[in-house]
C-alpha cells in the first residue's frame, strides 16, 4: 500500500483479503491515495454540505399499510408510486410488512460478519460472481478511478436460495429470513409499479420481473479522512428495483434536478429505488436515479443492505425490451431488446459509474 501507483495499491490491498475494516483495525490515520476521489467529486460534495436547510429536498414517504388497502387507498399509493417513480426514481415504505425486530436482526448479523476474525471472513473472499456467497471490498476495485470506502458481502438469494450451510454462520439464518420477506414486498410493490404504468397488477410479475434476488451486505467503516473519498461512488443500479435497508447514521445521496439530495434514514422504512432494467422495460416512463454514499465520518460503522431484484452477473438468456402495451406514435421505442446476460457484460467491464443503459438506446 505504500506505493504510489494505483494498480499496485489496489493488488496489494486485494491480496489482504481483510478489506477496507483490516485497514482500520491497522490503526491508519490517513487513507491510501488509491481511495482519493477526483477533485470534482469532492467539490460536489462541500457544495451538499454548503446547501441551506430550506433548499433540503427529500424523497417521498409512502405507507404500504401492511399490503392490507381498500380501493381508494390502493390508488393513491399507485398514484404516489407512480409519481415518484417518475420524478425521483427513488421513495421510502413503511408499514411494509417487515417487522423492525426483523431488520435490526439483519444489520446485526451483517454487523457481526464484517467484524469477526479475518481468517473466518477470508473463505468467503472472491471475485467470482458466479458464485452464491461472496465477499469483497469493491465490486470495481481494479477499473475505478478511486476505490470506495466500503467491503461487502454478497449472497443470490432467489430463485435457488443457498443452503444455510453454506453462509457465514454469524448471519446465514437472518439472511434466508430476511429474504422471504422481501421477495413479499417485492411481488406487492411490482403490482403498485405495474398499476402505475397503467398494467394490469400482474404484468411486471408474469415477465419475471420479481422471480430472481442479490443481497449485498454493505459495511462501511468510520473513515480518517471522509472528505477525500466516498463510501460509493454515483451509479445507476442494475436491477428492476432495489430495495435498501439502512441503518440510522446516513450518507445516502440522489442526484435529483442536477443536485445531490441526502436520503435521511426514517425509522422502521425501506428505500426503493428504479433500476436500469425498469426504466428500459418502461421505455424512460420510470428512471433509474444515479445516487452515491458520502464516506463514513461517524464514530461507529455504517451497515446496509440493499436487495436488487435481479440476476446481477449470473447468466440469464432472457430477453427484455420496452413493454409493448407503453408504445405509441407520441411514446416510440427509445432501446433494442437485450438479454440480461448482455447487459451484466457491459456492466462488468467497466466501472460503475459508467451506466450500462445507454449502451443499449436507439
Amino acid at each position: 500500500m505504500e506505493s504510489s501507483d494505483r494498480s499496485i495499491q489496489a493488488k496489494a490491498f486485494d491480496e489482504t483479503k481483510a478489506g477496507v475494516k483490516g485497514l482500520v483495525a491497522s490503526g491508519i490515520t490517513e487513507i491510501p491515495t488509491m481511495f482519493h476521489a477526483p477533485p470534482a467529486v469532492l467539490k460536489s460534495l462541500k457544495q451538499v454540505a454548503a446547501a441551506p436547510p430550506s433548499q433540503q429536498l427529500t424523497i417521498p414517504t409512502l405507507d404500504l399499510k401492511g399490503g392490507s388497502m381498500d380501493l381508494m387507498t390502493r390508488r393513491s399509493v399507485v398514484e404516489k408510486i407512480g409519481d415518484a417513480s417518475e420524478r425521483w426514481g427513488f421513495f421510502q415504505v413503511v408499514n411494509h410488512g417487515i417487522s423492525v425486530e426483523v431488520m435490526e436482526r439483519m444489520k446485526e448479523g451483517i454487523r457481526r460478519f464484517h467484524e469477526q476474525d479475518p481468517e473466518v471472513k477470508k473463505r468467503f473472499y472472491s471475485r467470482d460472481h458466479s458464485r452464491d456467497v461472496l465477499y469483497y471490498s469493491n465490486v470495481d476495485l481494479h477499473a475505478a478511478k478511486a476505490a470506495s470506502w466500503r467491503d461487502t458481502l454478497a449472497c443470490y438469494t432467489s430463485p435457488d436460495p443457498p443452503k444455510l450451510h453454506d453462509l457465514p454462520a454469524v448471519c446465514g439464518e437472518i439472511m434466508l429470513e430476511f429474504s422471504k420477506q422481501l421477495m413479499n414486498l417485492g411481488e406487492l410493490l411490482f403490482e403498485l409499479l405495474s398499476e402505475a404504468l397503467g398494467l394490469n397488477p400482474n404484468h411486471l410479475k408474469d415477465m419475471d420481473c420479481a422471480k430472481s434476488q442479490i443481497m449485498f451486505g454493505q459495511y462501511y467503516p468510520p473513515c480518517p479522512q471522509p472528505d477525500l473519498t466516498l463510501g460509493l461512488s454515483k451509479h445507476t443500479d442494475f436491477s428492476f428495483i432495489t430495495i435498501l435497508l439502512q441503518d440510522h447514521i446516513g450518507g445516502l445521496q440522489v442526484l435529483h434536478d442536477q443536485c445531490w439530495i441526502d436520503i435521511a434514514p426514517v425509522p422502521g422504512a425501506l428505500v426503493i429505488n428504479i433500476g436500469d432494467l425498469l426504466q428500459l422495460i418502461s421505455n424512460d416512463k420510470f428512471i433509474s436515479a444515479e445516487h452515491r454514499v458520502k464516506a463514513n465520518g461517524s464514530s461507529e460503522p455504517r451497515i446496509s443492505m440493499p436487495c436488487f431484484v435481479s440476476t446481477f452477473l449470473k447468466p440469464n438468456p432472457r430477453r427484455y425490451g420496452p413493454i409493448k402495451e407503453l408504445l405509441s406514435e407520441q411514446n416510440p421505442v427509445k432501446y433494442r431488446d437485450l438479454t440480461i446476460t448482455e447487459f451484466s457484460n457491459i456492466f462488468r467491464s467497466q466501472t460503475i459509474s459508467h451506466p450500462a443503459l445507454h449502451y443499449f438506446r436507439i
